[in-house]
């Protein structure tokens, strides 16, 4: 397998853009080498500039969730486009999407869209301090909720592949009432109200997907809510990642848990810059202009993002394809534990729905120190196997698989394949 128009691509990239990349994870730091750049996909296939076709299990970090260039998706979209690109104004789509996601949420009687999921957190924390009219926030360490200065923090995934223990440029006083819990550790979050007096509320993600798949443990997500409501804070979900990956809604959920404020992405954009954040009247009737926190976006309720949001969703719904998820995420479970068995690699295995991941590491991983005990260096290995073996992965051992509806049997069978290669590669270290 060949990289060269990748690496030209790259070199070219240096001049113009930072680290030839738009986003740090993109950049391989972790993995090593140079990244690749990608041509077009369909299906459940992905093919880079060189012409090399992999099975994508990247899945742009979610949001294809029926694989790439559904016709349904691409034949609404097409339709959107002919009568014209934004308009800084309201159109039907908005209410028809609206109501789609607030019907698969209990407890969210009204939306707002905005552009990114990093948009759609920072509007859930403002509304949530403007809502109880107080100002600090509890996070857990692992999870990333985009790179806002207030959450940027012992924030997971991307921090973590590059070593860094927060970001430069962000002031001392944006960080001054983000309070760091344990995830999965109840204690720790009572230890803060404790302290404190002046809690707005908890953010987190239901299923952590930014330090690799991590589950909430021994009702943790419920007692916490409980715990809060004692309080009088608020629980934020953010399900950027999560929402309409395991059920047609929230992990929330089927996790027995009702959030207060929810904030959305990915998948409700059907690939298309979408974010959105929702909760119960009450709490929404804060928002300009029926209340006094302001927020607002030019791009907000874009008519393509809305039509590419409306046809996923509406599509996913159809083939209702979560027992299908689930099924496929087993077989992979079993696959990597059996094959790294095989080899005498360590590995644990988490998965939730349609995301995944593994560990090269001997314990239970259920939080982010936990997390960080995975051996990287094997992780990279086992990547470029993966690659060279016709298989994209997350190039980073804290970030989630993803699965597509269009996954098919011959490729699962591809991704076995690929696996063995991959663990006897790790074995030789």
């Amino acid at each position: 397998m060949k990289f060269n128009k990748s690496q030209k691509l790259y070199e070219e990239g240096l001049v113009h853009l930072v680290g030839a990349v738009n986003s740090p994870v993109r950049a391989f730091t972790s993995v090593g080498g140079n990244p690749l750049f990608i041509k077009k996909a369909k299906g459940s296939k992905i093919t880079d500039v060189d012409g090399n076709e992999y099975i994508d299990l990247v899945l742009s970090y979610g949001p294809m969730i029926l694989g790439h260039r559904h016709k349904k998706v691409q034949k609404g979209v097409e339709k959107a486009l002919k009568n014209g690109y934004s308009f800084g104004a309201s159109t039907e789509n908005e209410i028809i999407l609206a109501k789609i996601v607030c019907d698969a949420f209990p407890g969210m009687d009204k939306v707002r869209f905005v552009n990114s999921g990093t948009e759609a957190v920072i509007s859930g924390v403002r509304l949530a301090r403007a809502f109880t009219g107080k100002d600090k926030i509890i996070k857990f360490a692992g999870c990333y909720h985009g790179h806002q200065d207030s959450l940027l923090v012992a924030a997971g995934s991307g921090l973590a592949t590059l070593s860094l223990p927060g970001s430069k440029g962000v002031p001392e006083g944006a960080v001054k009432n983000t309070l760091i819990s344990t995830y999965n550790d109840l204690e720790s979050v009572k230890k803060h109200f404790e302290d404190h007096n002046d809690i707005a509320g908890v953010i987190i993600e239901p299923i952590c997907g930014n330090m690799g798949v991590v589950i909430p443990q021994n009702n943790f997500l419920i007692e916490l809510k409980e715990f809060l409501q004692t309080k009088g804070a608020l629980l934020i979900a953010d399900e950027v990642m999560t929402g309409f990956r395991s059920k047609f809604g929230g992990a929330q959920e089927l996790l027995g848990v009702e959030a207060d404020i929810t904030c959305l992405g990915k998948v409700i954009g059907g690939g298309f810059p979408v974010g959105a954040y929702g909760a119960r009247n009450e709490i929404m009737q804060e928002v300009a202009p029926l209340g006094g926190m302001y927020q607002a976006g030019t791009l907000s309720g874009n008519p393509i993002a809305m039509a590419g949001g409306i046809s996923t969703l509406t599509e996913v719904k159809r083939q209702n394809p979560y027992d299908q998820f689930n099924e496929t995420a087993a077989i992979l479970e079993v696959i990597l534990l059996e094959t790294a068995k095989k080899y005498n690699v360590d590995l644990v295995v988490n998965r939730f729905g349609s995301m995944m991941n593994p560990f090269f590491t001997k314990g239970k991983v259920t939080n982010f120190d936990e997390a960080q005990t995975s051996d990287t260096k094997k992780f990279a290995i086992f990547f470029w196997e993966m690659i060279k073996n016709g298989v994209f992965l997350p190039p980073s051992q804290f970030e989630a698989w993803f699965l597509s509806s269009a996954i098919s049997d011959k490729d699962i069978k591809k991704i076995a394949e690929a696996v063995d290669k991959a663990m006897l590669a790790v074995s030789k270290m």
